[in-house]
């Protein structure tokens, strides 16, 4: 199983990023052509999974960055237990793919976690109330929807998680 040996670290040059093929030229276009970029800017921080440290085989990926939720946007049950400002802040899980020899084998499972773990404990330094994802098609929806992401009420391919309900995945 690909999770047993696998290391997640920073993106770089070192990364084999032309390897890399999940399936969806748009996820793949963005690892090539501008990942590297958006960790420059500091508009994405994108991470890889290596089989080990330093090694230059991408086998999956994703991208966190700051976002923004407009409270009015979520369900109402979720929205009453957060802070009631006009827009609230979140962890957005931009880029999300995993290598097509890799697929089936957990790797995705553990790369989410990966990076609610990264969300989860930037929140106490950088607040963020949810981590929130959209979904490229239905088999990613399936994917967020079976760890129980939680629909945005009007956009189906717009899922999130509350803090609340990660921090029981990491405890202290």
């Amino acid at each position: 199983m690909a999770t047993q040996y696998c290391y997640v670290e920073p993106l770089g040059k070192k990364h084999n990023r032309a390897a890399f093929s999940c399936g969806k030229h748009s996820l793949d276009l963005y690892l090539r052509e501008q990942a590297r970029q958006d960790a420059q800017r500091h508009a994405a921080a994108p991470f890889v999974a290596v089989a080990q440290k330093g090694d230059p085989e991408i086998l999956g990926y994703y991208a966190l960055s700051a976002y923004a939720i407009e409270l009015g946007t979520l369900p109402e049950s979720t929205a009453r237990k957060l802070p009631h400002y006009p827009v609230v802040p979140a962890t957005l899980i931009g880029r999300f793919a995993i290598d097509l020899r890799q697929q089936g084998k957990g790797l995705g499972e553990f790369l989410l976690m990966d990076a609610l773990r990264r969300a989860y404990e930037q929140s106490a330094q950088i607040a963020a109330a949810a981590v929130i994802v959209e979904a490229i098609d239905d088999s990613a929806r399936a994917f967020y929807l079976h760890f129980d992401f939680i629909p945005f009420p009007n956009r189906d391919d717009k899922l999130f998680l509350t803090m609340r309900d990660i921090a029981p995945l990491f405890p202290a």
